[in-house]
């Protein structure tokens, strides 16, 4: 309350403690200040703004961030450092799949023959027999000829593909595609075999024909220099005692004879004594029978076992093992159901003819 007091005119004096009109101005400015939408004069800080809402939605993201830390702290508590390589792990599984998924699948069937199972499920070495006491096949003795080198270095070189625009073309148009090289064991004469690329030529050549695994629709193949990415098999002139190796074809059977070796690079290996002389079931007809043998061994590459004949005096299905004869009385002899033969060839006394192709029937209609 105002004490105020008059003076002897009449006057109203106030006190010390009544405010001034000065003093009353500056309070009503103050609080103008302060009211919504009132004027700031410069110089004024600003006021902190408090908005409900916000401060809400702050105290929200604060709650999910200790939640997620939580969850973290669990995690690790649990499976420690390990947890980090979960998603790795993943990723890494994902790329073997894929990777898996591209290779190519090997064929389970080819005309005229029957499989012997892919992948690795096929023979380590074919051409291996059982154990036999007493063999009695006149036709698998190998028929005299030309000379040949009997061992050379046991190793191989790659022949280059010739320079005539025709080779390392991919041929066939078949889903499940192979490249393959064509090589020739170190330290043999080239003279009996009339040089390297003679031999490619013929493989290639062979190998290029309708009549040949591309003509069954199954398979597209290439010839490779080797530059590139491994090879799905390779196709290797070798001499007779390299031949019999372990670690080639072995000797389970005691014949000169060519063999596709799975744990040897996936090597379909050519006896050069067989390249040279042949064998009696195709006679004088040398050209017939190294086709034969390219396309029974790369037959075995592709995944396909023996058979033997289906009809008498039909042509010989390309994976019988003609090589020993064409009478399935003889090839039994060497085929029973063991981890090499998935099904026996009969001794039913049928007799076929000597066949050097897996289509026979398309006819060469290899260009030129």
């Amino acid at each position: 309350m105002n004490r105020v007091t008059r003076d002897a005119r009449g006057a109203e004096q106030r006190s010390q403690y009544a405010p001034s009109s000065r003093e009353r101005r500056r309070v009503r400015l103050s609080e103008e200040r302060y009211r919504p939408g009132g004027r700031r004069i410069s110089a004024e800080p600003l006021s902190a703004s408090w908005k409900p809402g916000r401060l809400e939605q702050d105290q929200d993201e604060a709650r999910r961030e200790r939640h997620r830390r939580g969850k973290v702290r669990r995690l690790l508590t649990t499976y420690g450092l390990g947890v980090y390589a979960l998603p790795v792990l993943v990723v890494v599984t994902a790329l073997v799949v894929f990777n898996t998924a591209k290779e190519p699948a090997r064929p389970a069937t080819g005309p005229g023959s029957s499989s012997a199972g892919t992948g690795d499920d096929a023979p380590v070495v074919t051409e291996q027999a059982p154990a036999q006491v007493n063999l009695n096949i006149p036709t698998a003795e190998l028929p005299p000829g030309g000379a040949f080198t009997e061992t050379g270095k046991g190793t191989w070189h790659i022949v280059p593909l010739a320079k005539d625009g025709n080779s390392g073309k991919k041929v066939g148009s078949g889903k499940h595609f192979y490249r393959y090289t064509v090589e020739v064991e170190d330290g043999v004469d080239p003279a009996s075999y009339v040089g390297d690329d003679a031999f490619a030529s013929a493989v290639e050549g062979t190998l290029s024909d309708p009549r040949s695994w591309i003509g069954a629709g199954d398979v597209s193949l290439q010839r490779v220099d080797g530059t590139g990415p491994a090879p799905d098999f390779r196709v290797r002139l070798t001499s007779l005692n390299t031949a019999t190796r372990a670690d080639v074809c072995g000797f389970g059977i005691p014949y000169p004879t060519s063999c596709y070796s799975r744990a040897l690079q996936r090597s379909v290996i050519i006896n050069l004594a067989r390249w040279v002389r042949g064998a009696k079931a195709f006679g004088p007809d040398m050209t017939g029978y190294r086709q034969y043998a390219i396309n029974h061994e790369v037959g075995h590459a592709l995944g396909l076992g023996h058979v033997g004949c289906k009809e008498n005096g039909a042509p010989a299905p390309v994976m019988m093992q003609q090589t020993f004869g064409v009478s399935d009385d003889y090839v039994a002899q060497l085929n029973s159901v063991d981890q090499y033969n998935k099904s026996a060839v009969p001794a039913d006394g049928k007799v076929c003819k000597p066949n050097s192709w897996p289509v026979p029937d398309l006819g060469d209609r290899t260009p030129g």
